[in-house]
């Protein structure tokens, strides 16, 4: 189906957070967290909304300066992300609309860390420094651009790397954790995902390379196809549904109607006593 899009794990919701080396375990561990969370009625989208109001609350206490707690958030705002992909596969709600709405919060939680970050070291009268989360951010979008291009091409080259999400967030907090190594963590961070863009760069490159323009078509093509069969499908199912529905409406309607068109006996004619008196 879509390159993606094997919805919802890897690559659909938590997909960019293990992705790659640690996939295979990582998701050995969280099925059963998943079906248990969707078992007591804790839904994807749920998860992922609340991901984001945990990275708000994080980006929060780093600015005012309380980065213990926000250590703290952090770990909760991982396991939001972790766990999201798990609880859709459990419930079978994987689909490319939770996909979608899974990066698109990513990218937000990331802006909003950074800029708490380079707010408390604004505050901490290291003003100068806050250009450091400003270019983390910036090569972190240029990470998450480089797979969606080449999954968009129909290239499988755009995962992996020295830092994805899942190591981001791990060094960011040691850095919370240590305050006297925040400013170190960051440099550590903007190297290594500068060269995890670098390495995705040559890799998606040559790929490319090896690909004849009229492979890309076929590849676009069949994604295409793909999306459309669903989308029928997704229609197909929803217009019997609503067929079913109305020929049971219709079905009670006729119902409804014939009991009201028949005449009410009356209780001497249910007694047995309806005939006429005799002379």
């Amino acid at each position: 189906m879509w390159p993606t899009i094997q919805r919802r794990h890897s690559s659909c919701r938590g997909g960019e957070m293990f992705d790659g080396r640690w996939r295979g375990a990582v998701d050995a561990k969280t099925q059963p967290v998943g079906k248990w969370l969707q078992g007591h009625g804790i839904t994807a989208d749920v998860l992922t909304a609340t991901g984001l109001v945990s990275a708000t609350l994080t980006a929060f206490a780093v600015a005012t300066g309380h980065l213990l707690l926000a250590v703290f958030l952090l770990t909760l705002t991982g396991a939001h992300d972790l766990f999201d992909g798990p609880v859709a596969k459990a419930a079978g709600t994987t689909s490319v609309r939770g996909a979608f709405f899974d990066s698109v919060t990513d990218r937000v939680a990331d802006a909003v860390l950074m800029c708490g970050v380079a707010w408390y070291l604004i505050s901490e009268g290291r003003g100068h420094l806050a250009i450091l989360p400003i270019a983390i951010l910036g090569v972190t979008a240029l990470v998450s651009y480089e797979r969606a291009k080449a999954d968009a091409l129909g290239l499988d080259a755009g995962k992996g790397g020295l830092m994805e999400r899942a190591e981001r967030m791990i060094l960011l907090g040691l850095g919370f954790l240590i305050s006297p190594l925040l400013v170190p963590v960051l440099w550590v961070l903007l190297v290594l995902t500068a060269g995890t863009a670098v390495g995705r760069f040559v890799r998606i490159w040559r790929a490319a390379s090896e690909v004849s323009p009229q492979a890309v078509q076929r590849r676009r093509a069949r994604m295409v196809d793909s999306r459309f069969r669903e989308w029928r499908q997704r229609a197909t199912d929803g217009m019997a549904q609503g067929r079913s529905q109305a020929a049971f409406s219709r079905f009670q309607a006729r119902r409804e109607g014939e009991r009201s068109a028949r005449p009410r006996r009356t209780t001497w004619a249910r007694s047995g006593r309806g005939t006429a008196p005799r002379d």
